[in-house]
């Protein structure tokens, strides 16, 4: 079965909902990438010879599931990223933490600086050497089985970001150990889903919103009923789900 599922096709890009322990891009491991399936997914489609050329925009942790947008031409991908360089791309994400947050919403501001060999960031209230600045939006949307939801909006794109940011809070994502969770999943996943896109298509100039519905297990899907659709574009005011 493969791991993902498309959301968005057309000639100029392709999103998908990836599912938690797919690696997007290539690392030291050397496993299949989503990149890899999704390449194989548009020749067997579209009957093409030859090599498939797909573009990488952005990037989702290993143990995350959810959106993932990537480019189906050259002149995509560097509209795209040029989209993302200008924050012109709002992503939203659900959190699950067992700790409830002590204000309802807020903007979190920390440096963070990754170390490489550990693979892992450290989260800073001053900037350091090496650091990079990080700022999110978050909201809490309810309570479930003693369990938080926390909608996420990162103004900024760092590794980990989310991950350590909310750490930061005192309110670790369900499952993360590596960042202060008191125990693991057993698949390895964290419950921290990319649940939305919305942008501006860089090719035909017209809205584009996905939503990747939440990952196929119970203790997702109990928390549906909290979801609260709003999405905010400087030229088209507000858009509700």
């Amino acid at each position: 079965m493969k791991p993902f599922h498309v959301l968005y096709e057309d000639n100029h890009l392709i999103i998908v909902n990836k599912a938690a322990g797919v690696l997007v891009h290539g690392d030291s491991t050397g496993d299949k990438t989503l990149e890899d399936f999704v390449k194989e997914y548009i020749k067997e489609k579209y009957d093409k010879p030859g090599e498939v050329f797909l573009g990488t925009v952005h990037r989702l942790d290993r143990p995350v599931s959810g959106v993932v947008i990537f480019a189906r031409t050259s002149k995509a991908l560097a509209r795209m990223n040029e989209l993302f360089k200008k924050r012109q791309i709002q992503k939203t994400y659900w959190a699950i933490t067992q700790r409830k947050p002590e204000k309802k919403s807020g903007r979190l501001t920390h440096w963070l600086r990754k170390d490489p060999v550990a693979n892992k960031t450290e989260a800073f209230e001053q900037e350091v050497a090496g650091s990079q600045r990080a700022d999110l939006d978050y909201r809490y949307l309810g309570t479930i089985n003693k369990h938080h939801l926390i909608e996420v909006s990162p103004i900024t794109g760092r590794p980990h970001q989310i991950r350590v940011q909310l750490a930061s809070m005192g309110t670790p994502i369900k499952g993360d150990v590596k960042y202060g969770a008191a125990k693991g999943n057993n698949d390895g996943s964290i419950f921290l889903h990319a649940r939305r896109v919305y942008f501006i298509h860089p090719v035909k100039k017209e809205p584009v919103l996905c939503k990747a519905p939440v990952p196929e297990n119970a203790f997702w899907e109990e928390f549906l009923e909290l979801d609260r659709e709003e999405y905010k574009d400087d030229t088209l005011g507000f858009i509700h789900g």
